[in-house]
């Protein structure tokens, strides 16, 4: 017999998909249940790279880890990552295809959901649950046709929905009602009942709210989810800010770029006592650091043109002239070299773009992307461990200096007074080992840092404690 499978959808983006699938995938794993999440269709800037040589959303490499399972391909077989405003990279079974436009994607969409049904499938057949995040709300009435990210998958493989609203952003009950509304009819029969997320205060003054819920819809509220401060979850695209910074801390400033790529290896940053990291956005005017970080970027060339006309190349410069470090990861790292070519328009139109001219490096992006997990050395000799996510191909005299030692090879580049480094290694800062190394090389000598995945891990047990409380689970369809 095939698994169970259980969707969850939102009245909005960020009401509580990724995290409620996520710990019902821990209560379930905890229980001997053996559970796999799947996102048929993501929209995401931050990605994973899979134990089978794909890419996924980063979320569903979380949900994987909570779960207990591989992650692989077939968790996430769509993947969107905008490129522009109107276009986005097509990744299919972990592999780009195509950069296609809004439209374009419109008419794919019969071909993307035979992939969506063939990994599902192959789930179904392997575990005894499938737990299903939808994408955004099923109520988009522009996006129906063809839907294959929410009712629509739904209605293909006939599973109960399970609808979850963010209490905390107001107007709960309109977000439920009016989602529940706007569906077809046999879309709303399939709503098994409601999950609200992100309660606070006396749950007796909700109760009258509920009461009304259950008797207008038909439908029973299965749970009230706490508010949980301080938990320590990769974010599927939305660019979390909170901190717990304490005095004289270390300045780590990261602008924020139009098209800025998994900023989740700021997470561990984020959590650092001794880190005061700052996110700096458009308009906003930086004051002093002690270490700038360059992240990774979607369209590497159309960022750089961005940072510049923001600044950011008088700044970076005048940073290393008063002893300041600055670190370019992945696309941040193709960017402090002299340029970025793209003749066959892999990110956006084919041009060369003028990198920072920091390092004696030149960049040319090609159709290949490396998808690798890897581990390695810092040149300081600390141990790291990451991923690669990247196009393109770096050579140059700097080269000779590489920042990061991994298995396979030599990575990055170490300028050579030490104050200027680059790496295409993403997660460099989730290893206590390798945050320390790298922060001491900054100024921060007193360590510190926290292995992030074993935040992650207590993070996930806390997230499984609290819907286990919250929600009967063995009652679910």
């Amino acid at each position: 017999m095939p698994g169970r499978t259980l969707m969850i959808q939102g009245t909005t983006s960020d009401a509580g998909k990724s995290t409620l699938v996520a710990g019902l995938c821990r209560a379930w794993a905890r229980r001997g249940v053996a559970v796999a999440p799947f996102k048929p269709q993501n929209m995401a800037l931050n990605s994973a790279v899979t134990v089978d040589g794909g890419e996924i959303g980063r979320s569903q490499y979380l949900q994987a880890q909570a779960a207990g399972v591989p992650a692989t391909t077939d968790l996430n077989p769509v993947l969107l990552k905008p490129s522009s405003d109107i276009g986005a990279q097509v990744i299919v079974h972990g592999h780009a295809i195509a950069a296609m436009n809004a439209a374009d994607y419109h008419h794919y969409k019969r071909e993307a959901m035979t992939a969506v049904l063939a990994s599902h499938g192959r789930l179904s057949a392997q575990y005894a649950r499938v737990l299903v995040e939808g994408a955004g709300s099923p109520a988009e009435i522009n996006l129906r046709e063809g839907d294959i990210a929410n009712m629509g998958f739904a209605e293909a493989v006939d599973c109960p929905v399970i609808l979850v609203a963010d209490i905390d952003k107001g107007g709960v009950f309109a977000h439920l009602v009016g989602t529940l509304e706007l569906l077809a009819d046999s879309e709303a029969a399939r709503v098994a009942g409601f999950v609200i997320n992100r309660f606070r205060g006396d749950i007796a003054l909700l109760q009258p709210g509920l009461d009304w819920l259950e008797a207008r819809t038909g439908k029973p509220v299965l749970g009230v989810l706490p508010y949980l401060t301080g938990l320590h979850l990769d974010a599927e695209d939305a660019l979390e800010t909170g901190q717990q910074a304490g005095a004289d801390a270390l300045v780590v400033q990261v602008p924020v770029t139009p098209r800025i790529s998994n900023h989740t290896d700021f997470d561990a940053l984020r959590a650092h006592p001794g880190v005061d990291l700052q996110f700096i956005g458009p308009g906003q005017t930086p004051g002093p650091a002690d270490l700038i970080v360059l992240a990774g970027s979607k369209n590497t060339r159309a960022d750089c043109d961005w940072l510049k006309a923001a600044g950011w190349e008088a700044r970076l410069k005048r940073h290393l002239r008063y002893g300041g470090k600055v670190l370019g990861i992945c696309g941040g790292y193709q960017m402090l070299g002299r340029e970025i070519a793209d003749p066959d328009g892999i990110e956006d139109v084919p041009g060369t773009t003028a990198g920072f001219g920091l390092f004696d490096l030149a960049t040319r992006l090609d159709a290949n992307k490396r998808l690798q997990n890897r581990a390695g050395r810092l040149a300081s000799g600390a141990a790291v461990t990451g991923y690669r996510i990247h196009c393109g191909v770096t050579t140059g005299a700097d080269c000779g200096r590489p920042f990061v030692e991994l298995e396979d090879g030599p990575d990055g580049a170490l300028s050579a007074d030490g104050q200027l480094a680059g790496t295409y290694l993403h997660g460099l800062f989730d290893t206590a080992t390798g945050c320390d190394a790298i922060l001491a090389w900054a100024g921060h000598a007193d360590g510190g840092a926290v292995d992030q995945n074993t935040r992650r891990e207590a993070s996930l047990d806390r997230l499984a404690d609290a819907i286990e409380a919250a929600m009967d689970i063995e009652a679910l369809p």
